[in-house]
């Protein structure tokens, strides 16, 4: 995974680094402040090769150091939001000094940012700061860099061998056994190991701290081996170090999608564009049908197979799931495997989840990946980590659903009838997923009168009992449906008689047209069941009845209304 990290990165100086910078500080060569502007819409423009240290070459020394060039509002410009207690004052003040004595050293081969400093050292121009940044409502967390008569020192090169000179004498204080050459495990070079490696962003909202994590660390001694200290005990040089936390952070940043308390962070050996990511497909699907969604998949994965896009030919995808625990970075699973695999899975996918809509016009829309692991759940927070994960697989890989789909499944479509809800699309899709990958070939987006399961048409014999009450008693609260159904998907055996005989009281009660329509239908169903009525169901044949029931009612939709009073009135006409 390592390997793979650094390959995705390429040459990754330390001390620099992507950053994210928001607002642009101007001063005049005079070192005067001139204004103040958004780099970019939203949370600000990306930077690559900003001057950068770890928390460890911050932290060290005997005073408060701060960043070089791009730092928060707060350490530049003194400036708080409400009343800051004295500490804080004095820390922010001892921080911002030693961004000035940065900029005033660094303009030895930069002269722009002796104005730079000499601004920020001003408290008249530092109060005319503060002014304009509260007019623009700028939060103290935000980034930014001084603009110097027009010139970004950040496109700017001609201050980087300083700040390599001046970060190589901050003269960090080294473990005893760092000076030693050892192996390292990424790269198989010899190398001097770092003694800290800097820490991964962005696992904030799953598990992780706002400051950062760390993926290779030893601070405790239960972690440690052969006398090693800290991160010797899996020696990796700097240069190593910084080069998969970069391709990490990256990654977190631009491919990164939260699943539950995890997040997957993917990548793709061959670049590829967004409108061939299948993966953004899976998570974001276009606002079409799944057959839609299925039809981009099967578009790109024709011009695979018959060599129309070689330049995809042979990629590979990664897919990694990391959280936060305890400041450390929590590997929960690492994947790999073939592009054109992955297209086939995804595709797959929208076809075996593909479902009519609840009213019988048309299909359903794809549903996201997480719609469908919620269908699962009353909330989604009662999703458990692990069975994201699996269910997630299902969808990369195209292997079985897990088991727990059924379960989940015929407990939240039972409770979503006996509560007179909407059927939720994403469940019955999944429903149907299941029994698909499970080798059931008579599986259909639609109704299938010719399924050979007598589960799956003792549930649509119950839908067209409900539709024949409410035909006949018009809207009575509490329904056949409400009464009934947990009884007649479990034990159907001991249930379908009682309601057939009181199909006969709701016939009575219609026009003859109405009625012969309705025995027409429960005869064709009777047929279909055969006389064998199950007396208990499995809870995967109590999943086939819930099919059924759905699909059943989606069909009395799209039946025409039109044909149905045709019906009626040559009844009546043969009548008269």
């Amino acid at each position: 995974m390592l390997e793979l990290l650094l390959n995705q990165e390429g040459d990754a100086e330390p001390g620099f680094s992507r950053k994210v910078v928001k607002w642009g500080i101007v001063c005049s060569g005079e070192g005067l402040f001139e204004g103040l502007f958004s780099l970019a819409e939203d949370k600000g423009r990306m930077f690559g090769g900003c001057p950068d240290l770890m928390q460890a070459e911050l932290i060290g020394g005997n005073e408060p150091r701060s960043h070089f060039l791009v730092e928060s509002l707060a350490t530049m410009a003194c400036f708080v939001k409400g009343d800051a207690d004295s500490k804080t004052e004095e820390r922010l003040r001892a921080k911002q000094a030693f961004f000035r004595h940065m900029l005033q050293e660094a303009s030895v081969q930069a002269s722009y940012l002796a104005s730079a400093a000499k601004m920020l050292g001003d408290p008249g121009q530092l109060e005319l700061l503060k002014t304009e940044l509260q007019r623009q409502r700028a939060a103290p967390t935000d980034s930014a860099v001084v603009v110097v008569d027009g010139i970004n020192p950040l496109e700017q090169d001609d201050w980087r061998e300083w700040w390599r000179e001046f970060r190589r004498g901050l003269g960090r204080e080294k473990a005893k056994n760092f000076g030693r050459r050892m192996v390292d495990i990424a790269t198989g070079d010899w190398a001097t190991p770092a003694a800290t490696h800097p820490k991964i962003k962005g696992l904030a909202g799953v598990g992780g701290l706002p400051t950062g994590d760390v993926l290779v660390g030893f601070d405790k001694e239960a972690f440690r081996s052969y006398g090693f200290e800290q991160s010797a005990n899996a020696a990796m040089s700097e240069e190593t170090a910084k080069r998969y936390t970069e391709a990490l952070n990256r990654l977190i940043k631009e491919k990164a999608r939260r699943l539950g308390d995890a997040l997957c962070v993917y990548w793709f050996a061959k670049e590829i564009g967004e409108d061939e990511d299948p993966l953004s497909w899976l998570h974001e699907p276009s606002e079409q049908t799944s057959s839609a969604a299925e039809g981009e998949a099967r578009r790109l994965l024709d011009a695979l197979r018959t060599g129309g896009r070689p330049d995809l030919s042979g990629n590979i995808y990664y897919a990694l799931f990391v959280s936060g625990a305890a400041g450390r970075v929590m590997v929960r699973e690492f994947m790999q495997g073939a592009f054109e695999d992955l297209v086939a899975a995804v595709n797959q996918w929208f076809f075996d989840l593909e479902c009519c809509a609840r009213d019988g016009k048309g299909m359903a829309k794809a549903p996201k990946f997480m719609a469908v692991a919620g269908s699962l759940v009353r909330d989604l927070g009662d999703m458990p980590q692990p069975w994201l994960q699996r269910l997630w697989r299902a969808a990369a890989s195209g292997s079985a659903l897990p088991e727990f789909v059924i379960p989940q499944a015929v407990l939240r479509f039972k409770a979503d009838v006996i509560k007179n809800n909407p059927a939720n699309h994403a469940r019955m899709g999944l429903i149907k997923a299941y029994h698909i990958r499970k080798g059931d070939e008579h599986m259909s987006a639609y109704l299938n009168p010719d399924h050979p399961h007598p589960a799956y048409h003792c549930g649509r014999l119950l839908a067209l009992f409900a539709g024949l009450q409410r035909a006949a008693l018009g809207d009575v609260g509490a329904g056949v449906v409400q009464r009934y159904y947990a009884a007649a998907s479990q034990t159907p055996g001991l249930v379908i008689g009682r309601l057939t005989a009181n199909a006969k009281n709701h016939l009575s009660k219609l026009d003859t047209g109405l009625a012969q329509w309705f025995e027409k239908e429960i005869a064709q169903v009777m047929a279909a069941i055969k006389n064998h009525i199950p007396r208990t169901l499995t809870l995967e044949e109590q999943s086939l009845f819930a099919l059924g029931y759905y699909q059943q009612l989606a069909a009395r939709g799209r039946k025409s209304n039109s044909e149905r009073d045709e019906n009626h009135t040559i009844q009546r006409e043969e009548q008269a």
